[in-house]
């Protein structure tokens, strides 16, 4: 089994008494690659660690997430374009808008997402998109930057089929985790109706775990909740949604 978790903070101090555990439990069920989405230069020290103990498994991302762009953004970017230009990384990410809790920085969320956009594509590299409550502002952006070297993942999907199709247009994957096991995650009423091929697997661990873990602490083991259901609904093996989403994230992140 060749289980791949696009997008998981495995840094998180919410792993620091059992990441060994954690790990193990994830490598027993199957996981093996593990994305790791970036979020502001006060963790890179922890991805570095985490990355250096396992150094087959991990693979880093690096980007400023848009709900840690306040009055230092230039900063933060300064610090993301540093790391990017001294050290490979496997995508630029989290990136985007999330207007979910502040609109105050609206438009330097939008200015960063779009920098770093193009410093993806000067550097051949996916981006991993964050969006919450911002599908018009994010395809918004995206619209203006759509071409041949634009692609990616749209981390943690919950939109409209509508907004799946269009999020696919723009060439990115939709990353299915916890959501789609929800009663109310609405997701899983349509899924069927995309294929199967434009789907990464995620477990955005500590955040977001499946049913039946919902509002507990989320690690990567749990993906197999979701492969589950996504067997439910496309009628395929277990085995066959793994292998098809880790070829899937093969071809977006080049390994």
């Amino acid at each position: 089994m060749n289980i791949t978790d696009t997008h998981t903070h495995l840094y998180s101090s919410q792993f620091d008494e059992d990441r060994a555990e954690m790990m193990q439990r994830a490598f027993d069920a199957g996981i093996n690659r593990f994305f790791i989405p970036a979020i502001d230069s006060t963790y890179t020290d922890s991805m570095l660690q985490l990355e250096k103990n396992y150094p087959e498994n991990v693979f880093l991302m690096m980007g400023l997430h848009p709900t840690s762009v306040k009055e230092n953004v230039e900063e933060e970017l300064a610090h993301v374009k540093e790391m990017i230009d001294s050290r490979d990384f496997y995508a630029i990410g989290e990136i985007g808008i999330d207007l979910y809790w502040d609109r105050t920085f609206l438009k330097q969320q939008q200015d960063a997402f779009r920098t770093q956009i193009r410093w993806a594509k000067e550097k051949n590299l996916p981006i991993i998109i964050h969006c919450r409550d911002a599908f018009d502002e994010i395809f918004e952006v995206l619209e203006t930057e759509k071409d041949d070297k634009l692609f990616g993942i749209f981390h943690c999907f919950t939109g409209t089929i509508e907004q799946a199709h269009r999020a696919i247009s723009f060439n990115m994957k939709l990353g299915i985790g916890g959501v789609v096991t929800f009663k109310n995650g609405k997701i899983d009423k349509f899924l069927n109706e995309i294929p199967i091929e434009n789907i990464v697997l995620e477990t955005d661990s500590p955040y977001l775990a499946p049913t039946p873990y919902r509002g507990k602490r989320n690690e990567s083991s749990y993906i197999t909740q979701v492969i589950d259901k996504l067997v439910d609904i496309y009628g395929l093996t277990f085995e066959e949604i793994a292998n098809i989403t880790t070829q899937n994230s093969k071809d977006v992140f080049g390994i």
